[in-house]
């Protein structure tokens, strides 16, 4: 068995396998009774994704991992154990956990997506009883692989290697991606890690929002205490957030980025031309959602 280091911030620990086989191999996993799930849903910036799912609501995940389509059904319906992993931010492939599992049949009733929201007809989700076992748990949240970006999200262990590419110490956050790269949905603000959150709150300035289906745009701007994200909670709430053109139009899940961070020291009034500069540069009296 082949071994690699612990990576995370140089460390040195010894011990951890190559591949994630092997780390089966050695807790006494049949690998053949095994699939790996990747789970990265949803789509298209809708809802939440498996990865906030798991974080904040570890209940609604496995009721979330226990239903599939019948493409899915027919690579798991062989296996007793899963070995489940999200997509990551960041596009890491995360372990969260080795499950037993038990074909339970089709759905009675109707299932509601836990990330999409979507729902389905009775007989249309293959259901499976799932229970989080200890074997790897020390491993939770902390050990990565590489996946090889195929669209299956059900994969077998036994025909292939699967490496490992870092063990960190503990489970971290993402990092803060910076004011002028972060880059969200309005239904995705509320699952932000609370740190991501403070660093909102802490900045104020000029921000634009996209809608996906007419491909217009607003420019606003973040004058309150409690920055950018309290002015974003407010159309999260109501979708319009007071503004007259977002009223005239069907509640959008907008895009929110951020254009300029105003100084510590910039009064209202600074930030408010600041705003003004930006619909000149973007024309989004002309072409966009501002009308003033």
């Amino acid at each position: 068995m082949t071994t690699t280091t612990d990576t995370h911030e140089g460390g040195s620990v010894i011990g951890v396998p190559i591949a994630f086989n092997d780390l089966l191999l050695k807790a006494g996993i049949s690998l053949k009774s095994t699939r790996l799930l990747r789970h990265q849903e949803p789509g298209a910036n809708r809802g939440r994704s498996a990865y906030e799912l798991w974080r904040d609501d570890r209940v609604a995940f496995d009721v979330y991992q226990g239903q599939h389509g019948t493409q899915a059904h027919q690579s798991l319906v062989s296996a007793t154990a899963w070995a489940s992993f999200v997509g990551t931010p960041q596009g890491e492939t995360m372990f969260v956990g080795l499950y037993a599992a038990r074909y339970a049949g089709l759905s009675q009733t109707e299932t509601v997506s836990p990330t999409t929201g979507i729902k389905y007809d009775a007989g249309y989700a293959h259901i499976y009883e799932i229970q989080l076992q200890p074997t790897l748990s020390e491993y939770i949240g902390r050990l990565f692989i590489q996946w090889d970006g195929a669209r299956a999200y059900v994969r077998r262990v036994d025909n292939r290697d699967w490496p490992i590419t870092e063990l960190r110490r503990q489970f971290q956050e993402p990092v803060f991606p910076g004011y002028l790269h972060f880059i969200r949905t309005l239904s995705q603000l509320a699952a932000l890690p609370q740190l991501w959150i403070e660093m909102l709150k802490a900045a104020r300035g000029v921000y634009v929002l996209t809608c996906p289906r007419t491909k217009e745009l607003y420019i606003g701007s973040a004058t309150g205490s409690d920055g950018f994200w309290g002015r974003w909670m407010q159309y999260a709430a109501d979708g319009h957030g007071g503004n007259i053109q977002l009223k005239s139009r069907d509640r959008s899940d907008y895009q929110v980025a951020i254009l300029e961070v105003a100084g510590s020291s910039s009064t209202e009034n600074d930030i408010l031309q600041l705003e003004i500069r930006w619909k000149e540069k973007l024309q989004s009296r002309q072409m966009g959602l501002n009308s003033n």
